[in-house]
C-alpha cells in the first residue's frame, strides 16, 4: 500500500529541522516507526510526525522534562526514557523551538547508537530470492545504491540554516 501524502504542515516543519540542522556534518533523513527521522551521527535526534516533533533528550532528565506543558513521552510505560513528543504549541515561538532543537543536539554526542542491521551480501540475497521464487537482488542492489550519504554542508547551507523560518511569522 503507497504511504499517504505528507501534509504542507508535515512537509513545513521537516525543512524546518532540515534548516535547524543545517550545520551539522552527518546527518541523515529516513522514515522511522511512521515518522521522517533525522540521524546525527549515525543516532536518532530529531523526528517528525505530522505537526508533531519527536525529541531524543538525556534519559535522566525524563522526570524533569515529562512535567514541561505540550509534551507527551513516547512511552508512558516507561520503556523509552528521553524520548518526548512536542505539540505545535510548544515549539512555536523562536526560543521553544531553539530549546529542543539545542538540547536534542546536545544529547547526541551522548546518546547509544543502535547498531544497523547487517544486509545480507548481494551475492547470497539473489540466491536467497531465487530460491523463493522472486526476482534476484535487483530491488536490494538499488536500494543500497541510494543509500548514499547526503553531501558534507557547505557555506551556503550554512548560512540557510541562520535564515528566519516561515514557522516562526508570528515570532517577530
Amino acid at each position: 500500500m503507497p504511504a499517504r501524502p505528507l501534509s504542507d504542515e508535515t512537509l513545513h516543519l521537516i525543512d524546518a529541522v532540515r534548516t535547524a540542522l543545517a550545520q551539522c556534518s552527518d546527518v541523515e533523513e529516513r522514515p522511522l516507526f511512521g515518522t521522517h527521522a533525522f540521524f546525527v551521527e549515525g543516532k536518532m535526534c530529531i523526528a517528525v510526525k505530522g505537526e508533531e516533533l519527536l525529541v531524543r533528550l538525556p534519559p535522566e532528565r525524563h522526570g524533569e522534562l515529562q512535567e514541561m506543558q505540550n509534551t507527551r513521552e513516547l512511552s508512558p510505560g516507561g520503556g523509552m526514557k528521553g524520548y518526548f513528543w512536542v505539540e505545535p504549541n510548544g515549539y512555536s515561538t523562536r526560543a521553544q523551538w531553539s530549546f529542543w532543537v539545542d538540547e536534542a543536539l546536545a544529547y547526541n554526542p551522548l546518546a547509544k547508537a543502535s547498531p544497523r542491521k547487517k544486509r545480507a551480501p548481494a551475492v547470497a540475497a539473489g540466491k536467497a530470492a531465487t530460491t523463493a521464487g522472486k526476482k534476484p537482488a535487483a530491488k536490494a542492489a538499488a536500494k543500497s545504491a541510494g543509500a548514499n550519504k547526503p553531501p558534507t554542508k557547505t557555506a551556503a547551507t550554512r548560512t540557510a540554516a541562520a535564515k528566519k523560518h516561515s514557522i516562526f511569522e508570528a515570532d517577530d
